[in-house]
């Protein structure tokens, strides 16, 4: 099967776009300088320090298709430039990454199997970047395989819920997993947790997530499908886990798929996304919603400047970095960009 991709690049230097003016009901849009080498999407981006954003695996450009990749490149936030680091172990898509002590941890995701689907892997592994090496872990336990999970951190424990243990681009067929599952950085094990918090209420992938103080959110998502997108909030309070998931009563204003997150002080920052029937072939949103944690509440801020999914998002001060993603939904045909866009945020 042919894939044809249009290439998209948006090759500013802080040019900025204002999605709202700067204050309490908005933020500004900044492009960056795009990635090099190539255009990517369904990737995982993590900050390695408060300088350092580094955006691993995903797919990349290859003539008239596009391959998985090993590729990682660590964006320098003072001077505005991009290198490369040391390759992933494997070639990978949707890959579970986290950050913890400095040090990235590969925790398994999404690999092109002979049949050509795309299979879970257990393979982990943590990067150390004052050596640009990588060194290998325990893998993911068997049957717990997993890639596009929610992440979060407290403490020096990794959390992974949900995800997908396959994705076919061509059949169209895709899971999604109800299981959560956690690695201990400090003794480099699989940690079982109690039994109530073993699953989230219901299967979800492409979901949104953070932890916020001691509570792990699983936002938003995916079902069994790129069009049933889903707005719930899923909870658990790391410190009782015992106590089990709950489901928030406040929904996310707009139910969507493959979006990207961030959190700056107590509040998640939920961009883009697929599976939006709306906008006919390309299917993507151009949504930006933030959730207060604190309250509960939820609130819509201007679209984004340019919509997009299959990418990824993280937290640096008050900005939300957001490189590279998808400009049509799905991974075939491929419309994949390079441009760099930070969400400067109210504060």
């Amino acid at each position: 099967m042919r894939t044809t991709i249009n290439l998209v690049a948006l090759f500013g230097f802080a040019n900025i776009a204002i999605g709202s003016s700067l204050g309490r009901k908005g933020g500004t849009w900044i492009d960056l300088a795009p990635i090099p080498i190539a255009p990517r999407q369904e990737h995982t981006t993590v900050a390695l320090s408060h300088k350092t954003i580094a955006v691993l695996g995903g797919i990349v450009p290859e003539n008239e298709t596009y391959t998985t990749t090993d590729i990682m490149q660590l964006y320098d936030i003072p001077s505005n430039t991009w290198r490369s680091a040391a390759g992933a172990p494997f070639a990978v898509n949707h890959p579970n990454v986290a950050v913890v002590d400095n040090k990235i941890y590969l925790l398994g995701g999404l690999s092109v199997a002979p049949d050509g689907v795309w299979r879970a892997m257990p393979d982990s592994w943590v990067y150390d970047p004052v050596k640009d090496k990588w060194t290998p872990l325990d893998p993911i336990p068997d049957g717990m395989e997993r890639g596009s999970a929610t992440m979060g951190v407290y403490g020096k424990t990794i959390y992974l819920a949900g995800g997908m243990t396959q994705l076919d681009v061509i059949g169209g067929y895709q899971d999604s997993i109800k299981s959560v599952l956690s690695f201990d950085t400090c003794s480099g094990t699989w940690i079982l947790l109690p039994e109530p918090a073993t699953h989230i209420p219901e299967g979800r992938d492409h979901a949104g997530g953070a932890v916020v103080g001691s509570t792990y959110y699983v936002i938003g998502g995916r079902h069994f499908g790129q069009h049933n997108v889903k707005d719930t909030v899923f909870a658990l309070d790391l410190n009782y886990p015992r106590r089990g998931w709950r489901t928030s009563s406040v929904k996310m204003p707009t139910p969507r798929g493959g979006v990207s997150a961030g959190t700056i002080g107590k509040s998640v920052y939920v961009f883009g996304g697929e599976g939006n029937e709306a906008e006919g072939s390309h299917g993507v949103f151009n949504e930006t919603e933030v959730f207060d944690t604190v309250s509960e509440t939820w609130r819509k801020l201007g679209p984004m400047k340019l919509p997009r999914h299959g990418t990824s998002a993280v937290a640096v001060g008050n900005r939300v970095y957001i490189p590279g993603g998808g400009i049509v939904q799905s991974a075939g045909p491929v419309n994949v960009t390079d441009t760099f866009c930070p969400f400067a945020a109210g504060i």
